[in-house]
């Protein structure tokens, strides 16, 4: 019979896990992040605005005129057009497409992982939702 080594854990060394703030920084550093006003005319030029907001959120706070809802726990899957759950509407890798949340962190965490899936040209609105409605820009109730 013969024994399998067994790894010596004493001499491994801890490291710290990663902060929510390095994935948002390592995330930042791959998007071209647009203010309000950009994703504004961006949106009047073709791109996709998609609002990943919770429910709650968008039914206290209203909506962007013409932004896709996707929940934030299936973005990925509505827009891989390999995947089932794939929604039409997105269009290609190829489409710019702008990911709001409500104040402009879980967008940017969003925005990267869709940059995985090949949508190159993914991004996020810096300030989310707030900073469209600072901005004085188009909002009506859900």
């Amino acid at each position: 019979m013969t024994r399998r080594a067994t790894p010596d854990r004493s001499a491994a060394t801890f490291q710290s896990p990663v902060t929510v703030n390095d994935l948002l920084a390592r995330a930042r550093t791959a998007l071209d992040r647009v203010d309000a006003e950009r994703a504004a005319r961006e949106v009047d030029e073709g791109a996709l605005l998609i609002d990943i907001r919770s429910e709650t959120q968008r039914a206290s706070d209203g909506v962007v005129p013409g932004a896709l809802y996707f929940p934030r726990n299936v973005l990925e899957w509505r827009c891989d057009p390999g995947c089932e759950g794939y929604d039409p509407r997105v269009g290609g890798p190829e489409r710019r497409v702008i990911v709001m949340c409500d104040a402009g962190y879980a967008s940017s965490l969003a925005a990267a992982s869709l940059q995985e899936l090949g949508f190159e040209r993914a991004t996020d609105l810096d300030g989310g939702f707030q900073a469209w409605r600072a901005a004085g820009l188009p909002v009506e109730p859900e």
